[in-house]
């Protein structure tokens, strides 16, 4: 069997794709000709409306006189305000992660009884079947473990005696498990990532059924096992803050696409995992880790906000950064004035910072959030208004728990399956036709020519495939 990585030269592919990018580009002109719902997002930027969901709702404005007009940003959870779901576990001084679980699934929050039980039932299904680990992860690492915890989700469907059951009652039965699975299979994921691409020391801990979702992560993942009350708590809350945030976004919309098919569980939420990944979604809180160490190596003070926000100013301008243009961490769809998560784990870090020696890095990020909306107002000429999202904190929060960044993204997995999981079975009950927006074809007409006949139009072949490539 031929090696696929050495099948073309680097020359055959770069001419191979100039022929095809000439022939795949679309007259930008021809979006706004045809009214084309780019990102099936309005001209206004809100999200073109696709369904209903009782499930959650991302706040950030009201529209009057069909104007968009900015408010504080909310996060509602079953009607709930998140915000309340925070407050009620720190006042009570206990975990919220797993019922806020029952919450999104069932659609109230459960009693003390209901809340034993379910997490009862979560510990005993955190466990992978038998030899799933040793067949499944170790013998095939990643090293990004966003794709192997999309490859391990579709592998457990050969492990499912039922797995293309639609019921309720079956669809929820994979739900509970995949929401238990999915740290265990993280915590796996990334060990063998540590053995085999960083050789260094493998620590499989197997989970404590008397710990809770956050407790176990930390378990995990630590060779020592060790970890406080307050890491647990402040990794429970990150948690619970990134569990779901409405069917519009990519990933739940990814998921209600596929479910909306009416295929099964484990590829439905494999898509899930596959959009969460990207970097314009849950992958953004490692490109803002990533950002922050541009600033901090290419800026010579820190704390000077003129050389913060030049340096801001190069970013925007594609010259600095990663080259994309994106301050990470700073605008959303939806939020304008804040972002509710942002703001919490803002407050949460602040405190925490100072005693844990990451002051100066958190000072920085203030000082990103607070620059950016300027620089872009001075720059663009734009008096739109631009927040700092969860991503901007997010990170932070994980590297003062000693989360290596590797996991920074799968963490926000772990939590979003519960999301997932609801919007997938409201979809099931709910949905009744299948997804299927509409693209306009803007192709030129083309006749059909005998092989010989054909001019190749423009594309040399020697030139582009040399004889050492050929059949």
């Amino acid at each position: 069997m031929s090696d696929c990585k050495t099948t073309f030269s680097n020359g055959t592919i770069k001419l191979l794709c100039e022929e095809m990018v000439k022939n795949n580009r679309i007259d930008p002109e021809d979006f706004t000709r045809f009214d084309v719902k780019r990102g099936l997002r309005n001209p206004d930027g809100t999200g073109v409306m696709a369904g209903l969901s009782k499930i959650c709702n991302v706040d950030g404005y009201y529209v009057k006189d069909g104007e968009r007009v900015p408010q504080e940003g909310r996060l509602i959870y079953r009607g709930i305000d998140v915000i309340d779901i925070v407050n009620g576990c720190i006042r009570e001084d206990r975990f919220g992660f797993e019922e806020t679980v029952w919450l999104l699934l069932f659609g109230y929050l459960p009693t003390k009884e209901q809340l034993e039980l379910f997490s009862g039932i979560l510990a005993r299904q955190r466990e992978l079947p038998e030899d799933f680990a040793e067949d499944m992860i170790m013998k095939a690492p990643s090293i990004n473990i966003m794709n192997k915890l999309s490859r391990s989700v579709l592998a457990l469907y050969s492990y499912d005696d039922n797995p293309e059951d639609l019921s309720v009652e079956n669809v929820l039965r994979q739900s509970i498990s995949l929401i238990a699975q999915m740290s265990t299979i993280m915590s796996c994921a990334y060990q063998v990532k540590r053995r085999h691409y960083e050789h260094k020391s493998m620590y499989i801990h197997q989970n404590k059924l008397e710990y809770g979702t956050a407790q176990n992560v930390l378990y995990t993942i630590r060779s020592n096992k060790k970890f406080t009350d307050e890491e647990a708590k402040l990794l429970d809350l990150s948690l619970i803050l990134h569990a779901e945030h409405g069917g519009g976004n990519n990933s739940a919309f990814a998921a209600r696409v596929l479910t909306s098919s009416l295929t099964d569980t484990y590829a439905s939420i494999a898509a899930g995992i596959g959009a969460l990944k990207g970097p314009r979604h849950g992958g953004a809180n490692i490109k803002v880790r990533e950002m922050l160490d541009f600033i901090r190596r290419d800026v010579a003070d820190v704390t000077n906000k003129d050389e913060v926000a030049c340096y801001l100013e190069k970013i925007i301008n594609k010259e600095a950064g990663d080259g994309t243009g994106l301050i990470y961490g700073m605008g959303h769809a939806v939020y304008m004035l804040s972002d509710p998560r942002a703001v919490i784990l803002k407050n949460h870090a602040r405190d925490f910072s100072e005693r844990k020696g990451f002051g100066e890095k958190f000072r920085l990020i203030e000082l990103v959030e607070e620059l950016t909306p300027e620089v872009f107002a001075a720059k663009k000429g734009s008096s739109k208004k631009m927040c700092a999202n969860v991503d901007l904190y997010s990170g932070l929060i994980y590297e003062m728990l000693g989360i290596p960044e590797d996991l920074f993204t799968p963490l926000f997995c772990v939590a979003r399956v519960a999301g997932w999981a609801a919007h997938r079975i409201e979809e099931l009950l709910t949905g009744g036709r299948i997804i299927r927006p509409a693209y306009k074809n803007v192709s030129i007409p083309r006749e059909y020519h005998p092989i010989d006949e054909r001019s190749g139009e423009g594309f040399e072949d020697e030139r582009y495939i040399p004889s050492d490539e050929r059949p």
